[in-house]
């Protein structure tokens, strides 16, 4: 083999970064585990006599104020593997599990663009505008075009091909004339919804820092609009639901000057104020309202004289409003000491503190540092004097005068006046005015020339153009009326996500060992080939994933255990061709050559056809599924590299040694050694088995499917009773609250039920989910533990929830269908390049088809036949495209040898041919989806609820696979071949080559 150096050295430098990479998620995990520690023992001291349910409240409180006061913390120091390791850059590095296996929050929110439209216009009250708009709305479900181009379609149906420009022109919209065009407005309003969409997700950036997660998620599409937000460990979605949703809270406050004496004497107060808290001879009681005991993990804090101010580093007064900066990590323990009640009624009442928006400084140690400021308030009201509201525009520019960058920024009249008098007391009383959002301080400039009239100003303070641009950028925040609305959520609780981990790992263990062992004892030594290669392989995807911060799911656990199956099947393929070569009388160098050599284009069809359809889910896909595709599309591409060139490596390096390995045992040489079936003599039965086939697909069309809740809309939970429940007399109790029957599946016992209901789907507002909630917990009650409260039902009965809007799940139905579709079109176009003849590409085609139909007959008609739930969803769309990609990858196996014969057996029937090229490849066939068959079907036993579905669905389509192959895509060659030759005879190729070359 060429190449050995190159392969040998990559090889090693994967395994040393691999194991490199993976070691970070050993050190968090051992790092997490002495924490916990540490707080259940903090927790038995404190909490002596208290209920279990409050010892472990108090447990994890206390846990998550360690890790979140040691983030920065140095954990390892190893020169050049993990220098100066902190906590933080740690998990940075570790792999990152998903929601499913850890529970938390996922949303998808999409970005109110039908609000921002109505604002840019000089009339939001305009008939033909609202019109326009709520048309486009209606558009956007049946869509993929962005909003814009659908409210320009709707705009000319609904004025008649009237003008945008008197609409927009003028006032707030500089940029667009009155004599534009049409598509020149609908280009500048795209322009500002991107610009809306950004602002969004950097709005919701800084917001989710607040909620104290380890490795928050957060992406956005620009053309679909939608932002979607992963937050692990969550254990308050109502917060998020409000928070994520909430509208842009721009504002300009005063503030105090830090040189202001009364600044000095009210820190010097919380300092007094808070060390006799902390002592125990305040008078403020140590309960909070809820009852639950006050937790403070603050080690030495009783002992310090200065427990506030020894928190953060002093500025010198110097007029400015800041105070001082404080390590990210402590800013949960100082917000905590200023919001006590005695600190409160020790300060000022128009007093309060704020944060920057970001890091400004770092420590000795390198810990970040962000500022702290005093702000003060409207007495009375809490309230800023100004709001973003009234900001009309705001953009980076340049002072050509002090060649500087700086800030402009546009009122209205009414904010106009307020800021003249704003700046002129700011100017007269030597303070600066902080302008925050989201009650993060961006800038806090001083007033330099006196009031500021007119309502045009400009921000100046030493900005980099980057930095200009994003203060402009929050300025402008202020001009999006709409929030962000949630479309899609998904809550799973700690439980559901030990189970998922639990059955993942169990399914992903028994897979090796089965596929370890199986590979022995059918390829005798030879089989170690495989099994090192699968080692390698499965090293090097895990490492990859967590190389490229990609995030683990359910389903990622899938695409793995998967992977375990058809990783193997590079080393079937080759081993095959080898024992053939063997048969043949050949020597084994001689055999390993040709073996390899021969098995190169079946293999490589093979991956790129499931490469494909993987690339495909990964376009299409959402959240855990994209998380599968992911997995394997890195799985496909590193069996390559295992399966072809470390297994070869490692056979060349064993046979140079004068060694050999033996493909054969006992086994394997009973088992087809002499297959002469003649398959495509049972063509005309196998056509009647497709036909019922076909009919029972279009019955399907009659019969139905049940959908799960991504692709029907609405709100889905899994909830764990003490007692095992029947679904009817469930059902019946919450048609009394919901006013209508919901959809109840047992999942996995029948102590544990899904429930989903459309109850209020259509309805908008931030309460509603609690509203719904709230009714299923009626509904429920009956079959609760007497006394059980709502709150107990959400912690420890309510398992995980999902929401999913009508608009979002028409979406994603849409990208299923056009998933399939591709998937088809791509791997029909695929057979064509590669074998050049149509008919290859028809006998494909049919036989995909026909395995298509397979699945979804079986899920039609035995969904309320079978003691698990059979939906139609993404994850079944995942299994679909997949069996697409592992039917082709049978087929062309079958189709490559046929080819091969029709050289060498040229003038012979085209059934002998087509029998002998399925005979001699049915080994490899057998074997390969016996392999993926048993991995599945341990998937399927012990992977849980989140994959039961799509472990399902790929046996069926293992099955029907392998018949179609054989049964469907071969007769339909032959039928469609009539006279014409299925290739050239080998004395032919050579004559064309050689006179190829003569010319």
């Amino acid at each position: 083999m060429a190449l050995k150096g190159l392969v040998r050295f990559f090889a090693i430098m994967l395994i040393l970064i691999s194991v490199w990479q993976l070691s970070f998620t050993w050190i968090v995990n051992n790092f997490e585990r002495k924490q916990k520690a540490r707080a259940e023992k903090f927790v038995k001291n404190n909490f002596g006599t208290a209920s279990k349910e409050t010892k472990d409240s108090a447990t994890n409180a206390v846990y998550r104020r360690y890790i979140d006061s040691l983030k920065e913390k140095e954990i390892l120091d190893i020169p050049v593997l993990f220098p100066k390791l902190t906590y933080q850059k740690a998990t940075e590095q570790e792999l990152n599990l998903g929601l499913d296996l850890q529970g938390g929050m996922n949303v998808t929110l999409e970005v109110g663009l039908d609000g921002l439209i109505r604002s840019m216009s000089n009339n939001p009250k305009d008939v033909t505008l609202n019109k326009a708009l709520a048309s486009a709305i209606e558009l956007k479900r049946n869509s993929d075009a962005d909003f814009v181009t659908l409210f320009g379609q709707a705009y000319n149906t609904a004025s008649l091909n009237g003008r945008l420009a008197p609409l927009f022109a003028g006032g707030k919209n500089k940029t667009i004339k009155i004599d534009a065009s049409n598509s020149t407005v609908l280009e500048a309003i795209r322009f500002e919804a991107r610009d809306a969409i950004k602002r969004t997700y950097d709005r919701l950036t800084a917001r989710i820092d607040q909620f104290g997660v380890a490795q928050p998620n957060i992406s956005y599409d620009e053309n679909k609009g939608i932002i979607t937000v992963e937050l692990a460990g969550i254990d308050d979605p109502e917060r998020v639901r409000k928070f994520l949703q909430a509208t842009a809270n721009l504002e300009f406050w005063d503030t105090y000057s830090n040189a202001d004496p009364v600044v000095a004497q009210s820190i010097a107060q919380i300092d007094q104020k808070v060390k006799a808290y902390l002592s125990g001879t305040s008078d403020t009681t140590s309960t909070d309202t809820s009852g639950t005991p006050k937790v403070d993990t603050t080690a030495t804090a009783g002992a310090n004289n200065n427990p506030v101010t020894s928190l953060f580093a002093p500025n010198q007064p110097d007029g400015s409003a800041m105070i001082g900066m404080i390590r990210i990590s402590d800013t949960a323990l100082f917000s905590k000491y200023v919001n006590l009640d005695v600190v409160k009624n020790s300060i000022p009442a128009t007093m309060r503190f704020m944060y920057g928006a970001k890091a400004e400084a770092k420590n000795k140690s390198g810990e970040s540092m962000l500022p702290i400021y005093v702000i003060k308030t409207v007495p009375g009201t809490d309230q800023p004097k100004l709001t973003g509201e009234y900001i009309t525009d705001a953009r980076q520019d340049f002072d050509q005068r002090n060649n500087e960058v700086e800030v402009q920024m546009e009122m209205n009249t009414r904010g106009a006046a307020i800021w003249e008098k704003m700046t002129g007391d700011a100017f007269n009383g030597k303070y600066a005015i902080a302008i925050a959002l989201d009650n993060y301080v961006y800038s806090a400039p001083g007033v330099n020339n006196g009031a500021i009239s007119g309502g045009v100003s400009q921000i100046s303070g030493s900005f980099t153009i980057q930095e200009a641009q994003d203060l402009s950028s929050v300025l402008r925040t202020g001009k999006l009326p709409a929030p962000a609305r949630i479309v899609q959520e998904q809550v799973v609780g700690p439980t559901l996500g030990e189970e998922a981990v639990r059955g993942g790992s169990l399914s992903f263990m028994i897979s090796f060992v089965i596929i370890f062992i199986l590979m022995l004892v059918y390829y005798n030594t030879g089989g170690w080939i495989a099994n090192i290669a699968l080692i390698l392989n499965l090293l090097f995807t895990v490492g990859v994933l967590s190389a490229f911060g990609a995030t683990l799911t359910a389903a990622g656990i899938a695409g793995l255990v998967l992977t375990i199956g058809m990783a193997v099947d590079t080393n079937v393929i080759i081993f095959e061709r080898i024992k053939e070569e063997l048969t043949k009388g050949k020597s084994y160098q001689m055999a390993i050559e040709d073996g390899y050599r021969r098995s190169l284009a079946p293999v490589l069809d093979g991956h790129i056809t499931t490469l494909l359809t993987s690339f495909i889910l990964l376009y299409f896909g959402l959240g855990p599924v994209k998380g599968f595709a992911t997995t394997q599309i890195i799985g496909i591409l590193l069996s390559l590299f295992c399966g072809i060139l470390v297994s070869r490596l490692i056979t060349d390096m064993w046979t140079n040694k004068k060694r050999h390995f033996e493909y054969f045992t006992a086994v394997s040489r009973r088992i087809f050694a002499h297959a002469a079936y003649k398959f495509i003599e049972f063509r005309k039965y196998t056509y009647m088995i497709s036909g019922l086939v076909l009919l029972l697909g279009i019955g399907t069309l009659f019969n139905g499917f049940d959908y799960g809740v991504e692709f029907r809309g609405g709100r889905s939970y899994t909830v764990k009773f003490d007692r095992e429940l029947k679904n009817e007399e469930v059902a019946n109790e919450l048609n009394k609250v919901f006013g209508k029957y919901p959809i109840i599946k047992t999942v996995g016992t029948p102590k544990q039920l899904n429930i989903t209901t459309d109850y209020m789907i259509d309805q908008p507002g931030e309460t509603i989910d609690a509203q719904v909630e709230t009714k299923l917990y009626e509904g429920l009650k009956t079959f609760l533990p007497a006394g059980t409260s709502y709150e107990q039902f959400k912690t420890a009965f309510k398992q995980s929830s999902q929401t999913v809007q009508p608009t979002i799940s028409d979406d994603l139905k849409k990208g299923a269908l056009w998933a399939t579709i591709l998937g088809l079109l791509v791997i029909t176009l695929y057979i064509f390049i590669r074998f050049r003849d149509w008919r290859y590409s028809v006998g494909t085609i049919v036989a995909l088809l026909h395995d298509v139909l397979v699945t979804l007959i079986v899920f039609s008609f035995l969904r309320n036949i079978v003691p698990f739930p059979l939906e139609i969803d993404q994850h079944f769309i995942a299994a679909i495209l997949t069996v697409i990609g592992f039917s082709m990858n049978d087929t062309v196996v079958v189709f490559d040898r046929v080819r091969e014969y029709s050289a060498k057996m040229f003038g012979q029937p085209k059934g002998v041919i087509l029998n002998k090229a399925i005979n001699d490849t049915l080994a490899r066939t057998v074997m390969t989806s016996l392999t993926v068959f048993l991995t599945l079907l341990t998937l399927f036993i012990f992977g849980g609820e989140v994959t039961r579905g799509f472990a399902f669905a790929m046996l069926i389509g293992v099955i029907t696979g392998v018949y179609s192959s054989v049964f469907v895509a071969a007769p339909i060659l032959m039928d469609f071949a009539k006279d014409k030759p299925l290739g050239e005879p080998e004395k032919d190729k050579t004559l064309a080559k050689a006179r190829h070359s003569i010319s």
